[in-house]
This record gives C-alpha cells, sequence and structure tokens, in this order.
C-alpha cells in the first residue's frame, strides 16, 4: 500500500484525538434500557432534541458524550413504544445515569409502554453494520431493507431464500449448488449477481446452504459498497448481511417444530442462559430433513450456534460466536442452455420440460460442512471515542458429487430437426474455502466547534485460499426433457466414470490490505452530510503451480451521501453517490503481458424516507443510476495471424431503476409490508458482441412485486388468533439474452402464500400455504430450475 496514503490516515487521527483532549471541558449521559423482565433492548434511540442522539447497544447501555454543563430531557422512543422522556443534570467531566425499563404498564416518564396494538413489528430498520456507525435509518443516505426473525417465524420459513422474498429489488438466480469455490445460491440485486457472504459484517463464506436457526434479520444493503465493505464479498448492485442472535441477560428461550409438505420435518431450539456476573451464553441449534416434488432429491441438515458475550468493565466487552452446519443434499437438477448456437426453444412451452424430474437420485449427494467464528472487543476509550477490535475465520468444504445438463443439440444428427438433447456431467467435488479477516475501527461521536461529527476510521486484513481437489467433469448420459435418459446413476457406475479422469490439484490465494474512513458531518441537526473514502492493497497470489498469474493492484473507492429533514424524523430526503470496484487480472499473451485498472461501478441515488405517525408508517423511495465502467474490452489481433490480441478498458454497463418499500401498521393488528422495483439493464459496450445492446442474463426480472399482509386479533373470543397474506410478483426473466442463440425467457409469474396462527404467552401454532394456487414456475441465470409447487407446513413452539 502507499505509504503516503497511511502516513495522511495516522495524522489524521492524531489530529481528531488532539482537538478532544483539548476540548474535553464536557459531560456525558449514561444509562441502561431494559425490557421489563430485565433483558436489554438493543436499538432503542435516545435522544436529547436538537443537540445529541445514539443508539441502545446489544447490552442495552448507551452513551450521549460531549455534552455542555446543564439540564437536559432525554427521551428514549422505538417503533411500537410510546415515547419517554427524563431529565438529567449534566455536569463538566462527570457521567449522568439515567436508566429506562420498558413496560407494559404504561407509567409515563418511569416506563416506556410497548403498545402491541400499534407495534409496526416489520419496522426493524436500525443497524450498526450498514454504515459501521451507530445512524439511525433517517440519518442514512444509503438505502437497505431488513427482514426480522419475527417475520421469519410468523411466514415459517425454513429455507434461507424465502427470507429474501421480503425485500424489494432482490431476487434468487439459482439454488445453492454446494460445488467448491462459489457453491452459495445466488441472487440478482440491482441488476447484479450477489451471494450472501457477509455475517455481522465480516466475512461469512459458504460453499452452500445457510441455515435459518440462528438468524436475527437479514440486511440486504443496496448499490456498489466497495468504500466500507470492499470488493471481494459484495457486487455492484449491493450486499447480503446475515446478522446472527446475540445473547442476553436473562435465563429465556424457545423450543420449535415444524412438520409439512415432502417430508419436512425440523427441530430448532433457542436457549439463553446467564453464566456468572456479566457472562452470558446463548445457544441456537436446528435439526433439518426434507425431501423434494421431483422424482429425487433431499437435504438433511444439522446446525449449532453458540454465542458468548461477556462484560468486563464499563469500558470493556468482549463478543464471541461461533456457527458449524453439516448439510447433505441432492444438488438442484441445473439446465445450461447451448450458448453457441440458435436456440431450439424460445421459452418453457416449446422445451417441454416436466419439472418433477430432477436427473439425479439420492446416491449422488454433496456435503457442505460449514464452521465460522468471530470475535469482538470493545473498548471505551474515551466518552468520544470507542476501539474495536474483529477477527472473524471461516471454513467452507465441498464433499461429493456436482450434476448438471448443458445443451448439445447441435452435436446430434438431423440437428436442428430434434427434440433438444442435453448432456450430463457429473464432477466429485473435493474442495476447502478458507478465509480470514482482522479489523480494527475507531469510532467516535464528537464535536468540531458546534458541529456534531460522527466517523469511523479502520484498517481491514482479509485473506482467502481456495484448494480445490476436485475431479474433471464425466459425460453421464444424454437426457431429454421428456424424461428419456440414457445415463446409469448409480454411484458404482459414476465412479467408474471419474476414475479415468485427472483430478487437478490447485491452491490459490489473496490477500487485501485497506484503510478507509467515514464521517457523518451535521451541519445542523436536520441537514448532514456523509464523506467517506477507502483504500485497497490487493494482492493476488494466484494459484501455487503458476508463476504468472500473481499480481497485485491497488483502489480508491470514495463515497458522498447528503440528508436533510424538513421534518426532523420523519421525513428524509436524501442523496449518494457510491463505488465500487472489481480487480481485474493481467492477461499474458506470450511475452506480452496486458495489465489493467480496477473496474469500476459508480451510482447516484436520491430519494425519500419515511417514518409517520409514530413510525406506524414507513417507508422508502428511491431512483438509481449505477453505470460500470472501465470494462475490459478484446480488440482485433496485434498482426494477423500473431494470435495477440489488442486489449481496451472502454466497455460500459449500466443498471437503473426505481425501489420502492412501505412497511405500515394502519390499524390494531394489522402490519403490512410492501416492496415493488424496476430495473433497466443494458450493456453498452463489450469487446463480447453477443451482449451488447441486451439485458444481462444476471439481471434478473425486471419488475418485482412483495407483499405480506399481518392480522392479529386482539380481543373477544377470536383473541390470539392470527391470519397472514401475501406473495411475490416477477415479470419474465431472460435467462438467455445473446446474439447467437438468442432469447429465452422465463414466463411472469405471481406466488401467493397464507397462515393461519394462533399465539398466547408461551405457546404459538401456525399452518401456512405456500404457493396456494400452485404455481408453475421457474427461476435461472442461463439455466432453468424448477421451484416448489404447493405446501402445507405446521408449526408449534414453545417459549420459557
Amino acid at each position: 500500500m502507499n505509504n503516503n496514503y497511511l502516513k495522511s490516515f495516522i495524522l489524521f487521527l492524531s489530529i481528531i484525538f488532539s482537538y478532544q483532549l483539548a476540548n474535553a471541558q464536557s459531560g456525558a449521559i449514561k444509562g441502561k434500557v431494559t425490557s421489563s423482565d430485565g433483558q436489554a433492548a438493543p436499538l432503542v434511540s435516545i435522544t436529547i432534541k436538537g443537540v445529541k442522539s445514539t443508539l441502545v447497544d446489544d447490552k442495552g447501555q448507551y452513551l450521549l458524550k460531549g455534552l455542555k454543563p446543564g439540564v437536559y430531557e432525554v427521551t428514549a422512543s422505538y417503533v411500537g413504544l410510546a415515547s419517554q422522556s427524563k431529565q438529567a443534570v449534566v455536569i463538566t467531566n462527570q457521567i449522568a445515569e439515567l436508566d429506562f425499563i420498558l413496560s407494559e404498564s404504561g407509567q409515563q416518564l418511569k416506563e416506556v409502554t410497548i403498545k402491541e396494538i400499534k407495534a409496526n413489528k416489520f419496522a426493524k430498520k436500525e443497524s450498526p453494520y450498514v454504515a459501521r456507525l451507530p445512524l439511525l435509518n433517517m440519518e442514512n443516505p444509503q438505502v437497505y431493507s431488513t427482514i426480522s426473525s419475527e417475520l421469519i417465524k410468523e411466514q415459517v420459513i425454513t429455507s434461507f431464500d424465502d427470507i429474501v422474498k421480503n425485500a424489494p429489488g432482490i431476487d434468487k438466480l439459482w439454488t445453492s449448488t454446494g460445488r467448491s469455490g462459489d457453491g452459495a445460491a445466488y441472487y440478482s440485486l440491482r441488476g447484479f449477481a450477489v451471494q450472501p457472504n457477509l455475517l455481522n459484517g465480516l466475512p461469512g463464506l459458504t460453499n452452500g446452504g445457510l441455515d435459518v436457526s440462528n438468524v436475527e434479520r437479514l440486511e440486504v444493503i443496496k448499490g456498489p459498497s466497495g468504500t466500507l465493505f470492499g470488493s471481494s464479498l459484495v457486487s455492484y448492485g449491493g450486499l447480503i448481511n446475515v446478522v446472527t442472535k446475540k445473547p442476553y441477560e436473562q435465563f429465556g428461550g424457545e423450543i420449535n417444530y415444524t412438520s409439512g409438505t415432502y417430508g419436512l420435518n425440523r427441530f430448532s431450539a433457542d436457549i439463553n442462559t446467564p453464566v456468572k456476573e456479566n457472562l452470558f451464553l446463548r445457544i441456537n441449534t436446528a435439526y433439518h430433513t426434507e425431501g423434494s416434488f421431483q422424482d429425487a432429491g433431499f437435504r438433511k441438515a444439522l446446525s449449532f450456534a453458540p454465542s458468548l458475550s461477556y462484560k468486563a468493565s464499563d469500558r470493556l466487552s468482549i463478543d464471541l460466536n461461533a456457527e458449524f452446519l453439516n448439510d447433505e443434499r441432492t444438488n438442484p437438477a441445473m439446465i445450461f442452455l447451448d450458448r453457441g448456437a440458435p436456440l431450439l426453444a424460445k421459452n418453457m412451452d416449446e422445451l417441454g420440460y416436466n419439472p418433477k424430474l430432477s436427473f439425479t437420485n439420492n446416491e449422488l449427494t454433496l456435503k457442505n460442512p460449514i464452521s465460522s467464528f468471530q470475535g469482538q472487543i470493545n473498548y471505551k476509550l474515551s466518552d468520544s471515542w470507542t476501539s474495536q477490535t474483529v477477527y472473524s475465520r471461516s471454513a467452507a468444504k465441498s464433499d461429493g458429487y456436482y450434476s448438471y445438463l448443458y445443451e448439445v443439440s447441435r452435436f446430434i444428427p438431423n440437428y436442428p430437426n430434434i427434440d433438444g438433447v442435453f448432456r450430463r456431467y457429473i464432477s466429485k467435488q473435493n474442495g476447502n474455502t478458507y478465509t480470514s479477516d482482522i479489523q480494527q475501527n475507531f469510532i467516535g461521536d464528537f464535536k468540531i466547534g458546534k458541529f456534531r461529527n460522527r466517523l469511523v476510521a479502520g484498517l481491514d486484513y482479509y485473506n482467502r485460499v481456495n484448494i480445490n481437489n476436485s475431479s474433471g467433469y464425466a459425460v453421464v448420459g444424454d437426457v431429454k426433457m421428456n424424461g428419456e435418459d440414457t445415463g446409469i446413476l448409480t454411484r458404482p457406475a459414476v465412479d467408474d466414470r471419474l476414475r479415468t479422469l485427472a483430478a487437478p490439484k490447485t491452491k490459490a490465494s489473496q490477500e487485501v490490505y485497506s484503510a478507509y474512513i467515514s464521517n457523518v458531518f451535521n451541519f445542523t441537526p436536520q441537514l448532514s452530510a456523509m464523506l467517506s473514502g477507502r483504500f485497497d492493497f490487493f494482492n493476488n497470489k494466484g494459484v501455487e503451480t503458476n508463476p504468472n498469474d500473481d499480481y497485485d493492484q491497488t483502489a480508491f473507492s470514495p463515497k458522498l451521501g447528503v440528508v436533510y429533514q424538513p421534518i426532523k424524523d420523519k421525513i428524509s430526503i436524501f442523496g449518494n453517490y457510491m463505488n465500487g470496484f472489481r480487480n481485474i487480472a493481467p492477461i499474458t499473451q506470450g511475452s506480452v503481458v496486458n495489465t489493467f485498472r480496477p473496474e469500476q461501478a459508480n451510482q447516484l441515488e436520491g430519494g425519500v424516507k419515511l417514518s409517520l405517525f409514530n413510525n406506524l408508517l414507513t417507508g422508502t423511495l428511491s431512483y438509481y443510476d449505477i453505470r460500470v465502467s472501465d470494462v475490459v474490452r478484446q480488440g482485433g489481433e496485434t498482426a494477423p495471424g500473431s494470435g495477440v490480441f489488442q486489449y481496451s478498458q472502454d466497455g460500459e454497463n449500466y443498471s437503473k431503476g426505481f425501489e420502492a418499500e412501505v412497511i405500515a401498521n394502519p390499524f390494531k393488528g394489522l402490519n403490512i409490508i410492501a416492496g415493488y422495483s424496476h430495473n433497466d439493464s443494458k450493456v453498452v459496450e463489450s469487446s463480447d458482441l453477443q451482449f451488447v445492446g441486451r439485458r444481462p442474463e444476471s439481471a434478473g426480472p425486471q419488475d418485482m412485486i412483495n407483499l405480506w399482509l399481518s392480522y392479529k386479533f386482539l380481543e373477544g373470543y377470536l383473541n390470539g388468533f392470527g391470519l397472514g397474506f401475501g406473495g411475490n410478483y416477477a415479470s419474465e426473466n431472460f435467462i438467455m439474452n445473446r446474439l447467437t442463440p438468442g432469447a429465452f425467457a422465463l414466463p411472469a409469474y405471481t406466488v401467493l402464500n397464507a397462515s393461519a396462527s394462533y399465539q398466547t404467552n408461551r405457546i404459538g401454532l401456525i399452518l401456512k400455504l405456500d404457493n396456494l394456487t400452485n404455481k408453475e414456475y421457474y427461476k435461472g441465470w442461463s439455466t432453468i430450475e424448477a421451484q416448489r409447487p404447493r405446501t402445507v407446513n405446521a408449526s408449534f413452539s414453545y417459549k420459557f
């Protein structure tokens, strides 16, 4: 990394610290916010109107610092809670203590009343991960969606893929394949492919699926986010961050059993307990078995996720969490259309695919054991500064049989006057992916003059190693979409085919050194600006056996955002400029080595965020325009017949669109979450003329709608009963869109779901029907994958 960058970074921190030491003549207010049963109440907003605000942390604690001496009115508020205000006296160089207790009894100025009949329970937007700062959603110029564990439970979600259906602008491209290196599921977000690679804001890679038992909430963070998250784990459309469950201070928990269609049986447990004073343990575990709607296929998984929290002192806290998942399954039918010849079929009717066919059997399974560990140390350096040291380590393995079908019709006699023929390829996967990451962050909340600043500055080291000992791909029969199959699908027969193939062993590694800084500057309590920057030094060590594929690059990623709240905490008008980048490997042609700059994506976005009627109506409306530049293009040969080509970096793509999300509690008992997205994507310039002027195949459907209505009866004979209804709409999806083969579009679909429930303080019963109308629909990305027909699942839970 350029030493001048590091010197400038260190100098900036020195100036800030010096300023704070010179202006330490102030006081602070701290306290704890708990529920009526003594549990911590994180993410409650603590505000001194017109002066300062903060969020309660996971321990239920808050700190308002840098306050001038005087008497202040402090307000605690949160979605679904009646605001409570108390007074505190601030004295120079002293910390006043002010606690709040949330209770259902409703004593003003002593308690915060939980209004269950007015609880907008799905509007839990606040997050310390999106900006790496404790910013309220209304203060953040970036757009993001959150899906809470309450919604996951209410919808009886047992598959990670079903969680993302509740966020606008994101859609599954294909299910987790389990293959080595990139076996996690792929999703389309703002026109770009992305995988769920982050766990609590840190690397958490997987080669397979993820279990939902330890998910506290899912954050879908929109737009190129290179400034705070780099390039290795995110896409230009955004990122997916899984937030896991954390310990709290009281004994409690919940056990759950879910059973349903296609042999679904699932047991999960969530247990929290104090170990000793200031030490708390929480364990989430689940065992899952499920068959398939197709003629073969299953999944069997066991997950175990312990987390430990220790408050050593008022200044020092330590959090540790781990997750272990053993997952075995058959991989889904991956049906690839031919990219090199005109398509025989342009739609599903012409293809004639029977969605009940899996083209596999239950002997050919793939195991994906996953383990991850994270540790975080928070230390309060002063009233204004906190040191945060974070470490993460993850390991993912692929072990078993991975198969796919590829269309080979053009090689069959009498083409094109034949039915489509697909060749089955199978590989014995044997690969491991290891990641390590360490971050050192300094988080400040201070004033320069009368202007408030919230700042995070940090250093990051990321390392990834891929070890692949997988076999090559053996041909195991030709199939037709009507079920004709020449392959023998037994494990001995497949092993016999694979035995003749070489298993090239490779080990590749890369590491990234980063420095970043982000500051939110308040011109007034209602007008703020965010200015951020990141420097990355990318060192690709390549494959050990190839000395010519090593390279390094340096990238800079800026970010700028502005927020104006014409009505404080109710209406927020925002705009942002955001950047993302991708490192490009050199291309070697004989003695000629072509090197390139990192590819760049720049987003301009503007919109409005709402939090009205005491947070009973929240929403986000935004328009974005993402331009991808510096795309490498291959030109003509430098000399006829030389085999050496010219390259330029003038390729360009764009993705622009509109998104809307509304979360509302219009009257008692009714909660609504709804979203709409429209995306227009196009390849403008490319060396590959196959794609120019066309919508990318990774862009997903152009228009999507998500909706969920939840109604709870709160009185009378039906008290405790509830009903739910909703679903998803997606327009047609061009999974193949190229010059030579032409276009293949998956049809638009509307899938409806419904639920009925009964809930007491301890016991919960939910009956869920997914795909009510038994709609036949598909997803894909140059592939075709049939989705589940109607299912019925029943869930029983007991709280203690």
